[in-house]
């Protein structure tokens, strides 16, 4: 079975990968979440992200058109399975809060 289809970068994201040389070179020995919020404010300030938003948009239809293959191929058991290893630890947890519940209660007739 194919690999289900990695999400698609958001307009920022794209942007960031291609301004992060750029910011590094201005701000020598930068961190890398500096380089973040420094690329954070950067794209706040800027004026027309259309240029980015349009590639974050033909991503965006690209990954739905890869995740519809995906699916149609019988990829999606995969999504289920992670929800029901979830709805385990959720149920695990109720089970715990219920035990210790009944434990207070019979420690405790006053009630």
């Amino acid at each position: 079975m194919a690999e289900k289809p990695k999400r698609p970068l958001s307009a920022y994201m794209l942007w960031l990968n291609s301004a992060r040389e750029q910011i590094k070179k201005e701000n020598p020995g930068i961190k890398v979440t500096e380089i973040a919020k420094k690329g954070g404010e950067l794209w706040r300030g800027m004026k027309d992200k259309s240029e980015w938003e349009y590639k974050a948009a033909k991503m965006k239809d690209e990954y739905n058109k890869q995740m519809q293959d995906y699916e149609r191929n019988g990829g999606s058991k995969e999504t289920v399975t992670k929800k029901k290893k979830g709805a385990k630890k959720v149920a695990k947890k109720s089970k715990k809060k219920e035990s210790e519940d009944e434990d207070d209660e019979s420690g405790d007739e006053s009630d």
